[in-house]
C-alpha cells in the first residue's frame, strides 16, 4: 500500500493536544510529510524490480516484514503498557485493522494485474468516498465543491478506463482490486471519527499486517521466492510501509487532515514519474489525461478546504 492509501478526510477529527516542547513547528511537519509520501510512492518502482515473487505471496512477506518493525516501535514506546494499548481501543481498533489489512493486501494484488499509474490514481479516490460515506454515516454534509469534486473525478477515471473495457480485462482486474484500498481507507476513517480522533493507529497497523499475513499465506503456499525479491520485500515492509505510517501517525498531530490529504496527493505523482524513469514503465496517453484530472480535481477540492478550515478558525467558528 502506500498511504496513500492513507484515509484523507472532508472535515477535521480532534486531535490529542501535543506539549509546546515537542510541538514541530509547520514547516516542520510538511516537511515530514514530504518525506512519508516519497517512502510512499516507492512500492510500485521496488515491486517492479521483483524477479519471482508476484501477487499473494508479494503481499504476504510485505506484510510480514511489516509486522517486526512496527511491534519494536511499539516496545520502544510503550513498554509493558502494550497490552493495555490494544484493549483500549476496542472493537475500533479491530475494525480498523481490518480496513488496514485490505489496504495492504489489495494494493500489492493490484499491482500484479495493472500498472503502478492506474493503482495510485484508482487510491486517489479515497476523499471523495470518504464524504459520501461521512454524509451516509455521520452525517457530515457535502460542499457544492465536493459534489463537483467527485463528477471531475468520474470523469476522469472514465477517460482513463474507457479505453480499456474491451481490450484490457486485466487492466480492469487490476483497478477493481486496487479499489478496495480507497473503499477501505474510507470505512478507516470513519470508524475512527466516532471515536473522536482518540484511538492509537500504530496498534491498528500491527493487527492490519499481521491479518494481512494469515489471509495471504494459504494462497502463497508454497513459499518460493529468491533471496534477491526478499531483500526487497524487507525493505518494503520496513520503509515503505512502517516507518511512513508511524511517521504519518506522529504528524497528523501538527497538520489539519486536509492538509495532509493534499500532500498525501503528491504519492502519486512521484510514484508514476519514479516507474516512469526506472521502472520502465510508460503511462498511456489516456491514463495522463484521466489522471491529470483526478488529481487536479480532487487537489483543488482539498486545498479549498484547506482554506475554508483556516478560515473557519481565523473567525473563531
Amino acid at each position: 500500500m502506500s498511504a496513500a492509501s492513507k484515509p484523507a478526510v472532508p472535515v477535521e477529527p480532534r486531535r490529542a493536544a501535543v506539549p509546546a516542547a515537542r510541538r514541530l513547528s509547520h514547516a516542520q511537519a510538511v516537511l515530514g510529510m514530504l518525506i512519508v509520501t516519497l517512502l510512499w510512492s516507492s512500492a510500485g518502482v521496488v515491486s517492479r524490480q521483483l524477479q519471482s515473487a508476484s501477487g499473494f505471496e508479494t503481499t504476504f512477506w510485505r506484510s510480514a516484514f511489516t509486522v517486526l518493525p512496527l511491534l519494536a516501535w511499539l516496545l520502544l514506546t510503550q513498554g509493558r503498557g502494550l497490552a493495555a494499548s490494544f484493549r483500549a481501543g476496542g472493537a475500533a481498533l479491530w475494525v480498523s485493522g481490518a480496513c488496514w489489512a485490505a489496504m495492504f493486501t489489495c494494493f500489492m494484488l493490484a499491482l500484479s494485474f495493472t500498472t503502478v499509474a492506474n493503482v495510485l490514481i484508482t487510491m486517489s479516490l479515497a476523499p471523495l468516498f470518504t464524504a459520501l460515506l461521512a454524509r451516509g454515516v455521520l452525517g457530515t454534509p457535502i460542499e457544492r465543491r465536493t459534489w463537483l469534486a467527485i463528477a471531475g473525478a468520474g470523469a476522469g477515471i472514465a477517460w482513463m478506463y474507457g479505453h480499456a473495457l474491451s481490450t484490457e480485462p486485466r487492466h480492469l482486474l487490476g483497478s477493481a482490486v486496487a479499489m478496495g484500498v480507497p473503499v477501505a481507507a474510507a470505512i478507516n476513517w470513519i470508524v475512527l471519527q466516532r471515536r473522536g480522533g482518540s484511538i492509537d493507529l500504530v496498534p491498528a497497523l500491527v493487527v492490519g499486517a499481521v491479518v494481512s499475513c494469515l489471509v495471504t499465506l494459504p494462497l502463497a503456499w508454497p513459499l518460493q521466492t529468491s533471496s534477491h525479491d526478499l531483500a526487497w520485500l524487507a525493505g518494503l515492509g520496513v520503509f515503505q510501509l512502517a516507518l511512513p505510517c508511524v511517521l504519518a501517525v506522529v504528524l497528523a498531530r501538527h497538520l489539519p487532515a486536509a492538509e495532509i490529504s493534499l500532500l498525501a496527493l503528491l504519492e502519486i505523482v512521484f510514484g508514476i514519474a519514479w516507474t516512469w524513469l526506472w521502472g520502465g514503465e510508460r503511462p498511456e496517453a489516456a491514463v495522463l489525461g484521466g489522471g491529470s484530472l483526478v488529481l487536479g480535481v480532487l487537489a483543488l477540492n482539498q486545498w479549498l478546504s484547506l482554506r475554508a478550515s483556516r478560515a473557519a478558525r481565523g473567525s473563531g467558528v
